[in-house]
C-alpha cells in the first residue's frame, strides 16, 4: 500500500485525488489537511480513515474534534498542523494542493523529511523555487507535477534524458474571454469569469485562468521544474484543451501529451510514477475531434502574462509580489470589492513599487508577501 498525505483535501485537486484513491484501492490516506470546510472534511475522514487531520482555522478544528469524537483520529490546527501532516512517519508522498503561499513551509518540511512531493501548489515554486529545487536535489526527493500542463511536459521528457530541450510549449485554453479586447472586459462580473470553457476548477484558479495570470504563474513554475530559461518557455493558446503541453528538442522534434481535460490523469500519474494505471473516463475520439487550433496569446488584452515574464526574468522577490498581489486582488474581485480589470492593474502597481531582493530567504519571501498586501490595503 502506498501511503500519502493530502494538503488541501477539500479543494478541487484534493477531492479528485481522493477519487483516484477510491478507484485504485491500493493507496492509504495517512493525513488530510483543509482550511475550514469541516462538513466535507468529516465525510472524508469517515470514508478514508486518516490517522491525522489538520484544520487550518483553529475554531473549526475544535468544532471538527467535537463532530468526530467517535473516531480514533488526531486533530491539529494552523501551520503546525499542516507541517505535522506533511511530515508524518510512514507517508511516502505528499500531495500539496493548498491554495497560495501557505503551502511553502509544509512543502519544505516534507522535503526535509524525505517525502516525495506531488505538487499542485504552484505558488511554492513561483516564489521559492530557488530554495525548493536545490533542497529536493540534496534530499533525493522527487517533485512530481500535478498541474496538467507541467505533467504533460514531464511526460514528454520521459525517455529523453540527456537530450537538449530547445523550447517548452506551454498550452493555454485562452479562458472564457479569449478574443475580447480590454474595453470588452471592463464590465466583466464574477459569474462571467467563473465560466471556464473546458475545465472544472476551484474559484481562484478559474479567475486566474480568465486573466491568463495562471499561465504566467505556470511559466515561472516551469522555469524551476524543468531548469530552463524563462524565454525558452512559449505560451501557445490551444482552445480545445486537448494538447496539454509540448517539448521541442534541439533537432526540431516536438513531443506532445494529449488527453481529455481530466485532472485525475496528472494526479494519478504523479502518485504512481513511473507506472501508468487504468483510469476510468472519457477517451479522445479523433474522428469527432477533427481539428486542433493554435493561437498566439493576446498579451495586450491579457497583459498579466507579460508581467509574469517580466517577474520571471527579474527573479528574486519580484515573483512573490506578482503572486501575492494576484492572490489578494482575486479575493477582492470575488468579494466584489474591485472591478475585473483592477486585478492586473493591482499586480502591475505592486511590481512597479517593489525594491527587488535578489536571493530572498523564506522569511524575506513571506515578508514581501505581507508588504504587498499592505500596499494593496493602502490603495483603498
Amino acid at each position: 500500500m502506498k501511503k500519502i498525505a493530502i494538503l488541501g483535501s477539500t479543494g478541487s485537486i484534493g477531492t479528485q485525488t481522493l477519487e483516484v484513491v477510491s478507484e485504485q484501492k491500493d493507496i492509504e490516506v495517512e493525513a488530510l489537511a483543509a482550511g475550514s470546510s469541516i462538513e466535507l472534511l468529516e465525510q472524508q475522514i469517515r470514508t478514508y480513515h486518516p490517522k491525522f487531520v489538520c484544520v487550518f482555522q483553529e475554531e473549526k478544528a475544535r468544532e471538527l474534534k467535537d463532530r468526530i469524537q467517535d473516531l480514533p483520529v488526531k486533530i491539529g490546527a494552523g501551520m503546525d498542523g499542516l507541517i505535522e501532516a506533511a511530515t508524518m512517519e510512514g507517508v511516502e508522498i505528499v500531495v500539496t494542493a493548498v491554495v497560495g503561499m501557505i503551502g511553502i513551509r509544509p512543502t519544505i518540511a516534507a522535503i526535509e523529511a524525505g517525502k516525495d512531493i506531488a505538487l499542485a501548489n504552484k505558488e511554492t515554486l513561483v516564489t521559492a523555487g530557488h530554495l525548493i529545487m536545490p533542497l529536493a536535489k540534496k534530499k533525493g526527493v522527487k517533485i512530481l507535477p500535478v498541474d496538467s500542463e507541467h505533467s504533460a511536459i514531464f511526460q514528454a521528457l520521459q525517455g529523453n534524458s540527456g537530450n537538449k530541450i530547445k523550447k517548452i510549449l506551454l498550452t493555454a485554453s485562452g479562458g472564457p474571454f479569449r478574443g475580447r479586447t480590454r474595453e470588452e472586459l471592463q464590465n466583466v462580473q464574477v459569474e462571467d469569469a467563473l465560466k471556464h470553457p473546458n475545465w472544472a476548477m476551484g474559484r481562484k484558479i478559474t479567475i486566474d485562468s480568465s486573466t491568463m495570470v495562471n499561465k504566467g504563474l505556470e511559466v515561472m513554475e516551469a522555469k524551476w521544474l524543468f531548469d530552463v530559461a524563462i524565454d525558452d518557455i512559449q505560451v501557445v493558446v490551444q482552445p480545445q484543451s486537448v494538447i496539454h503541453s509540448m517539448v521541442e528538442y534541439e533537432d526540431g522534434s516536438v513531443m506532445a501529451q494529449l488527453g481529455t481535460p481530466d485532472m485525475k490523469l496528472p494526479i494519478q500519474y504523479a502518485l504512481y510514477y513511473p507506472h501508468r494505471r487504468f483510469l476510468p473516463g472519457e477517451r479522445l475520439d479523433f474522428w469527432k475531434l477533427q481539428h486542433l487550433d493554435f493561437e498566439k496569446p493576446d498579451t495586450d488584452t491579457f497583459y498579466g502574462l507579460s508581467l509574469a515574464y517580466e517577474a520571471g526574468r527579474t527573479g528574486g522577490s519580484l515573483p512573490t509580489v506578482y503572486n501575492a498581489a494576484n492572490e489578494k486582488a482575486v479575493a477582492m474581485f470575488l468579494d466584489r470589492e474591485i472591478s475585473y480589470p483592477e486585478i492586473v492593474e493591482i499586480i502591475e502597481d505592486c511590481m512597479r513599487a517593489h525594491h527587488v531582493i535578489e536571493h530572498p530567504t523564506l522569511d524575506e519571501i513571506l515578508s514581501t508577501e505581507e508588504m504587498t498586501y499592505e500596499r494593496i490595503h493602502s490603495r483603498r
